[in-house]
């Protein structure tokens, strides 16, 4: 007999009345093997895609590949998910003359999210569970928590699909699996928020004459808005440890939609948050035609029992001038939400140019 699901039999349990785990008690304690179906690798990518081609003519330009890997990280469903949105719902997709571009990519992969298909709606569900929360809400706080998840709950994440070890020079990391869960997580978890900021200002306030995104006037609204509503905001969270890099992560959502994307970076124990913002400009112009504005925003908190506020600020110099090195950025900001109970909102809110291994890092204050 095969049992088939999403989490190893032994997950399980019998509990007491009281709800506590009975050891060994599980129903399921007899088993021959648990197996996980693995992820596809950049190889099979490419000969799934090509059996489409062999049958339609339609070719998969090359950038296409790399920008699938990351999307998905070679998880099957969304692999192929993706190529049947692009070649059979996108308009200019369905053309079989037509190639599938890095552009259709995207597309297919934002209107996955927005559509919150079957695979993600369930996945998003996962959110709820404690076991689930301990680990994840770690990681999008980007910190350094004295507390530690459990290691059975990370190995129950893990099996789940939501996070992966990834090699970062430094040992393992644990990271969300793919930027698609990176992208769905943040956004499951504000989107009531999102909706109810409708009466914030229109997109066009932020955007210059020449298209470009003004990310000074951008911010100095967050910082407004962060201000006279994080109080209500934050306790609404169930990631309340989260709440300021979700609330700002809902607020730039919102502005972005339409014009560019967030692609986000975050890992357990990393110590911040990283956002790169990328705009697309002029916005009526050809695909082809339009440039990216690539904007750098990390995220750093100031704990009332942890680092001083001295070691956050150089700390997070360091780590956003290399964030932005890294993504070929052409403006950095770093933000630093100040969470100690004895600091005003006038200690608080401020806004300074800095510099990091040559790079100006706007630094704002919340």
């Amino acid at each position: 007999m095969i049992l088939c699901g999403v989490r190893d039999i032994l997950d399980y349990r019998i509990h007491t009345s009281e709800g506590e785990i009975i050891t060994g008690g599980s129903c399921f304690n007899v088993k021959a093997e648990s197996l996980r179906l693995g992820d596809f690798s950049m190889s099979d990518i490419r000969e799934l895609y090509f059996q489409h081609t062999e049958t339609t003519g339609q070719v998969f330009e090359e950038d296409v590949f790399p920008i699938v890997w990351n999307l998905t990280h070679g998880q099957p469903w969304l692999v192929n998910a993706l190529a049947y949105e692009a070649t059979h719902k996108i308009p200019g997709g369905r053309d079989r003359g037509v190639p599938i571009t890095a552009d259709m990519m995207e597309e297919a992969a934002n209107r996955l999210i927005v559509s919150r298909v079957t695979h993600l709606d369930q996945l998003t569900d996962k959110l709820k569970e404690p076991r689930v929360r301990s680990v994840v809400e770690s990681i999008l706080a980007g910190e350094n928590w004295t507390f530690k998840p459990k290691p059975d709950d990370i190995e129950y994440v893990i099996d789940l699909g939501l996070l992966r070890r990834e090699d970062e020079g430094q040992g393992k990391m644990l990271v969300i699996s793919n930027d698609i869960y990176k992208e769905v997580i943040p956004r499951e978890l504000t989107s009531v928020m999102e909706d109810n900021m409708a009466g914030r200002p229109a997109q066009l306030w932020y955007v210059n004459e020449d298209g470009t995104i003004n990310m000074d006037k951008l911010l100095s609204e967050f910082q407004q808005f962060f201000r006279e509503n994080s109080e209500s905001w934050l306790e609404r969270f169930d990631y309340k440890e989260a709440g300021f890099q979700l609330l700002l992560q809902a607020f730039l959502q919102r502005i972005v939609n339409g014009g560019g994307y967030i692609d986000r970076e975050y890992a357990l124990g990393r110590g911040r948050v990283d956002l790169l913002v990328r705009w697309r400009y002029p916005k009526d112009a050809p695909v082809g035609i339009r440039k990216e504005q690539r904007i750098v925003v990390e995220l750093k908190t100031i704990r009332a029992k942890g680092a001083g506020s001295e070691k956050i600020l150089s700390d997070g110099l360091e780590q956003t001038a290399r964030y932005a090195a890294a993504t070929d950025a052409s403006a950095s900001h770093l933000m630093i939400c100040d969470e100690r109970p004895d600091r005003s909102w006038d200690e608080k809110i401020y806004r300074s140019k800095e510099c990091s291994n040559g790079r100006e890092i706007i630094v704002w204050g919340v």
